[in-house]
């Protein structure tokens, strides 16, 4: 495993690399057109904020698995590329979190208090007591609009210092609010009654502009406002004209639309406080974000670990372990029934997953994409737990999960039923030993056998002859047959043949097996 850290990160996250054994290289300061170059032979890319991760950069990255951002947000990564790739994109979102809701209480103070002006105009020489009045924030009402993470911190610090807190987040439970003592509003509420507005949601495109210039005016006269956040949350040019017109006391930004900021209509105004994107600058936060990103991504390319990931179900280290060989059960059940579905059979329109034993008491989401993984690859090549899901709902397959609390006849079992337009087939699965994947039923029928890397199916009518018949053909083509597993519905019904081969099963054998009597259908599967 390689991995390439092209921003700058604390030296402990190298030392964390290289101490479990993965290759590490740190290039920082490179342009697109040199990163593009060399990044095709890397597995994991760890960031901070300058390294822009674009589609061309995925397109150029063959072996790449795991994009690591030191820090939260992960708005100069283009996700949605990375998914279709396969790439799992991770943040660490609770490494900078108290540093950045500090940030958020710093401005809040600064801005109740004038502090910036009034040590410029002190270190200039005058003493302007009589001109920077501020104002108490005890008793306020402080309206966060997001309150996840961070936003729940800062609820935190400013109930400790007596303010009133209404928040503003589509995601808070009334129990979570009542849990965090914020009361839970709209955001016409919000921003009708409150003092202080400070913005902790992520960038998307219900978020952009969430402050514009509609909502700006529907604020109190007076109020101040801080964003801490992301850049693009506040209509910046509508903000500066409600400042200019006393409309909003204040406004304390650590973000900006467009970074490096340079310019912009709020720099030439008093009432302004403006930082350059401090609000996880301290030692402590780099340090904790540059660790946390570091072990995750070691994680997950030692042991499948997946923590903090944008695009993927999470799996614990201590769970990774655990969920391993479920995960190649449902992989393996899944591969099977996508190599059983055939394009004449028109396209898939649902997928079933259904759960019980012991499997029904675990994680079953990454399963549940394993199981796709395994379903979509012998259609799409490049299919994998990271985009199945995804193109899964792109292609409009309905996915439904069902977990079974009853006894099994299995320690554990899977079945995964695909309907297409013109038929449904289920295959269901166990660990034999607790670890090895063996196939149990296949269309109801009661068929046991291990995966193996080469396997011929074949389903046909229960009568004397097709066995001779098949063992024959596959002799005279020169194929050692190494399992062999019967299985039928009733007798002199339909049944199903499996064998475990020593060579993949070309198409003329195909063919031929095809053309004995007896037999409905065969298909070569390669595991």
């Amino acid at each position: 495993m390689k991995v390439l850290i092209s921003d700058k990160l604390s030296p402990a996250a190298i030392d964390i690399f290289r101490a479990r054994g993965i290759a590490t290289d740190v290039k920082t300061g490179l342009t697109p057109a040199e990163l593009r170059g060399i990044i095709g032979d890397y597995d994991g890319l760890a960031i901070r904020s300058a390294t822009k991760v674009t589609k061309e950069l995925l397109d150029a990255a063959p072996n790449l698995k795991v994009v690591g951002r030191a820090g939260i947000g992960v708005d100069n990564v283009d996700v949605k590329a990375a998914t279709a790739r396969g790439v799992v994109v991770m943040n660490t979102p609770y490494g900078n979190a108290i540093t950045t809701a500090e940030h958020a209480i710093a401005m809040m103070f600064a801005l109740a208090r004038q502090i910036p002006e009034a040590s410029a105009s002190t270190r200039a020489g005058k003493w302007e007591k009589s001109r920077f009045m501020g104002v108490e924030l005890s008793g306020k009402v402080l309206g966060l609009i997001g309150c996840g993470n961070i936003g729940s911190i800062v609820a935190n610090r400013a109930q400790g210092l007596h303010m009133r807190v209404v928040a503003f987040d589509p995601y808070l439970t009334e129990q979570r609010a009542l849990d965090l003592g914020v009361e839970k509003v709209d955001l016409d509420d919000l921003l009708a009654r409150a003092d202080v507005i400070t913005l902790h949601a992520p960038l998307t495109e219900a978020t952009r502009n969430i402050l514009s210039r509609e909502a700006i005016g529907r604020t109190r006269r007076g109020v101040r406002i801080i964003n801490c956040a992301r850049g693009g949350l506040i209509d910046e040019t509508a903000l500066a004209e409600a400042l200019r017109s006393g409309h909003v006391a204040g406004a304390a930004l650590d973000v900006f639309e467009t970074e490096p900021a340079t310019d912009s209509p709020l720099f030439a105004l008093e009432n302004v406080i403006c930082t350059p994107h401090l609000g996880a600058a301290t030692a402590e936060a780099q340090e904790n974000v540059a660790l946390q990103v570091a072990e995750q991504m070691s994680d997950f390319l030692l042991t499948g670990a997946v923590a903090n990931a944008i695009n993927m179900p999470s799996v614990s280290a201590e769970d990774a372990p655990r969920l391993k060989p479920y995960m190649e059960l449902c992989r393996l059940l899944g591969s099977f029934a996508g190599q059983l579905t055939s394009a004449r059979e028109g396209v898939i329109r649902s997928v079933s997953i259904e759960y019980e034993g012991a499997v029904a008491q675990l994680n079953q989401r990454p399963l549940t994409a394993a199981a796709l993984a395994g379903l979509l690859a012998p259609m799409m090549a490049g299919a994998n737990m990271v985009n199945a899901p995804l193109l899964a709902r792109e292609r409009g397959i309905d996915v439904a999960e069902t977990v079974h609390d009853r006894p099994s006849e299995y320690q554990t079992l899977v079945r995964i039923t695909v309907a297409t337009e013109t038929q449904s087939r289920a295959v269901a699965g166990t660990l034999f030993a607790g670890s090895r994947p063996r196939i149990v039923e296949i269309k109801g029928i009661k068929v046991e056998a291990d995966f193996a890397r080469h396997m011929l199916y074949v389903t046909n009518l229960d009568k004397p002859g097709f066995i001779g018949r098949f063992g024959a053909t596959l002799a005279g083509a020169g194929i050692n047959i190494a399992t062999f597993h019967l299985g039928r519905a009733t007798q002199g019904g339909d049944a199903i043949c499996l064998v475990s081969v020593d060579e993949a099963v070309t198409e003329d054998v195909l063919a031929m097996v095809r053309t004995l009597p007896l037999v409905v259908q065969a298909a070569a599967l390669t595991f």
